[in-house]
């Protein structure tokens, strides 16, 4: 049965019932925190799949092995971000430049898409044009391209015969979505990123492709210039920029040589250390497929790359060398080994002067042909007003002007069509079969393990305790509270805080015990008692406390609503077995209402009767609500293409279901 999942558990005692007694788990599952089972579950089927993608990796052996596996990954990758967009007119313009001892700079707007503005410093040596041109993305730093570490580089670049075009990425320097009242940034770059990443997840895309097509179209820019060699781009970024690096590079042909620094390792050393990170640093289901940190440098084999590496990184040093190995075995399969290359400084993560240098080098040897020993002079940098290109500092300010936010809500607008087209065509089964899909269901038996935990009785109200055990690695803690003159129904209730909430003196369970029925109150996995813990940073009051969790499971290509179905559907069948009824109703509320509906509809026959309260009327609400809150761990990828809850509910009888106080909740 479950012996080893069922350690350390505290009763409650009869004498003294109350919310705080009906903690079942005493922190902890099989000697871990139970606020961390998910993470652990994950992190089993992390290693499953990183294995399989080794023996994948080690069956590449002749450059025709290699050609099929990087065309499989590039289409893969195109798909995880929704595809990219049309080149629309760039509309670039110079708004300022000057010059400095060793370089000349102009400062540009650009539009990546239609009244999308991109700021961007452009670097220009005082050699004789043309000459090469290199893209920086920059990191997560608070004032973007002017951050004193990208200037440098840049600097370094322009001083040694090379331009560089440095842009802001979105959430950094002059490209905030989220303004407070007096003009300035909102947030950090990171929760902004995680923020806008909700809606784009909606919308089938991914925070990195808006970052991407920035980076793309920035090539489009240099490309555009005569005093730009075309056919010789180069890419380096720290950090974010190191992410941003290793995307474009996989994905971009026109890049012939790339630096990414202090970022790219391996997901199994990522994902045992610091964890899944902020929106942009994770393409839906990629870790399920295969496609791991070496791949954003297998796929542009055998093109000259160089991975620079600190070793103090947070960016794990190992993985980073694993990753460096076999990218290295890879290039000298196809008779390159030179082209793939490694620095490693005695340092702790960031853009470092010897890092700076080595990317210099690096791109000196590919784009000038020119293998020399590059210093960086001690430049003077640019304040942040000097390197401020809109009017007023941000370009959300400047007229007409769209973020992410925008984008998301008018591609949620555009799907409509698609929905509706959908619907129209498809059966109830075949939406159902959609629906299991999109939110990656797999089905367990409804007859799961289970052990009782304690069976006491206060007043007229049986308590009896359960752990409930849907699948290895997952335990549910449950209460089903029986009156003493039963006369109702068994009522299944789902609170987002808990079962510990459902049985408070102000909880829902009261009144239905009153009224004759039983209740069966249970945390789904990751609500109440293995509910991720809340983070350092904060996030958790804008992004929920679980949001590491939601993007260690994204990469394997699994949702919360799915996985929770799977529990809803478990403990619903044991509870009917275990008292032999047919009839159980089902409450939930906030963001328990999206499984539940989801259950609701998969299994027809499950409930008897639906209560949703407190929970959001549409994900295409949240989409267009920019201050939407919490409602990561509900968003299933690429949902809004083909369904939305509505659209769930009129597959539920009329009468069945009933919706109290639908809003989506904001901070």
């Amino acid at each position: 049965m479950m012996s080893a999942m069922l350690l350390c558990i505290t009763l409650f005692a009869a004498s003294d019932l109350n919310a705080d007694s009906f903690v079942l788990l005493n922190g902890q599952i099989e000697e871990k925190p139970a606020a961390e089972m998910m993470k652990w579950y994950f992190l089993d089927q992390v290693k499953k799949a990183c294995d399989d993608r080794s023996e994948a990796y080690d069956s590449l052996k002749t450059p025709e092995d290699i050609i099929a596996y990087q065309q499989k990954m590039h289409a893969f990758f195109v798909t995880q971000l929704g595809g990219l967009p049309e080149r629309t007119p760039l509309n670039a313009q110079t708004v300022a430049q000057g010059e400095r001892d060793l370089f000349r700079f102009e400062k540009i707007i650009y539009e990546s898409r239609p009244n999308y503005f991109v700021t961007a410093l452009l670097y220009l040596p005082k050699t004789k044009a043309p000459c090469p041109g290199i893209i920086v993305p920059c990191g997560h730093s608070v004032n973007g391209k002017a951050s004193e570490a990208y200037q440098r580089a840049c600097m370094l670049l322009a001083a040694n015969g090379m331009a560089v075009l440095c842009y802001d990425p979105i959430g950094q320097g002059e490209r905030y979505a989220y303004l407070t009242k007096e003009g300035k940034a909102e947030f950090g770059s990171t929760l902004e990123h995680t923020l806008l990443g909700i809606g784009a997840i909606l919308t089938g895309t991914n925070t990195a492709a808006y970052r991407i097509w920035d980076g793309m179209r920035a090539i489009d820019y240099l490309q555009s210039r005569d005093d730009i060699i075309a056919d010789r781009i180069g890419c380096t970024g720290n950090s974010g920029g190191g992410t941003l690096t290793s995307y474009l590079m996989a994905l971009d042909e026109r890049i012939v040589c790339a630096a990414p620094s202090c970022y790219l390792t391996s997901f199994d050393r990522l994902l045992n250390t610091i964890g899944a990170q902020d929106a942009e640093q994770n393409i839906y289901g990629q870790i399920a497929f295969g496609m791991d940190h070496a791949d954003y440098v297998h796929m542009r084999a055998p093109k000259p790359t160089l991975m620079c590496t600190a070793t103090k990184d947070f960016f794990d040093i190992t993985g980073s060398w694993n990753t460096f190995r076999e990218a290295k075995r890879l290039f000298t399969r196809l008779g390159y080994a030179e082209r793939m290359d490694i620095i490693e400084y005695d340092a702790e993560h960031g853009f470092s002067q010897p890092l700076r240098e080595g990317a210099a080098r690096w791109m000196s040897r590919w784009l000038l042909e020119q293998d020399r020993v590059i210093t960086e002079p001690d430049f003077t940098i640019f304040s942040d007003e000097e390197a401020q290109c809109s009017p007023q500092g941000q370009v959300m300010l400047m007229d007409n002007a769209l973020s992410v936010l925008d984008l998301n809500a008018m591609r949620a607008d555009q799907l409509k069509e698609k929905r509706a087209a959908f619907r129209k065509e498809s059966s109830d089964e075949e939406l159902r079969n959609k629906v299991k899909e999109l939110i990656a269901y797999t089905e367990t038996s409804p007859r799961p393990e289970f052990a009782t935990v304690e069976v006491i009785t206060e007043g007229d109200i049986t308590y009896e305790t359960f752990q409930i055990k849907p699948e290895d690695g997952v335990v549910l803690p449950a209460i089903l509270a029986t009156p003493k003159e039963f006369s109702g129904d068994y009522i299944l209730v789902l609170h987002e805080s808990g079962k510990s909430a459902v049985f408070d003196k102000n909880g829902i369970g009261a009144n239905m015990l009153k009224a004759g029925n039983a209740v069966l109150a249970v945390d789904l996995r990751g609500m109440g008692e293995t509910q991720g813990s809340q983070s350092p940073n904060g996030w958790h009051p804008y992004v929920g406390s679980d949001w590491k969790d939601y993007f260690t499971a994204y990469l394997l290509g699994k949702s919360y609503v799915g996985m929770r179905v799977t529990d809803i559907h478990a403990v619903t069948g044991w509870l009917k077995a275990y008292k032999n009824t047919r009839s159980v109703q089902l409450v939930a509320t906030g963001n328990a209402t999206v499984p539940a509906l989801h259950a609701a509809v998969l299994y027809p026959d499950l409930f008897a009767h639906i209560t949703l309260k407190d929970g959001i009327p549409s994900w295409e609400k949240v989409v267009k609500t920019p201050r939407a809150k919490c409602q990561l761990i509900n968003a299933v990828h690429d949902a809004l293409s083909w369904y939305d809850l509505p659209d769930l509910v009129a597959l539920i009888p009329e009468g069945s279901v009933e919706i109290l106080n639908a809003f989506v909740p904001v901070f």
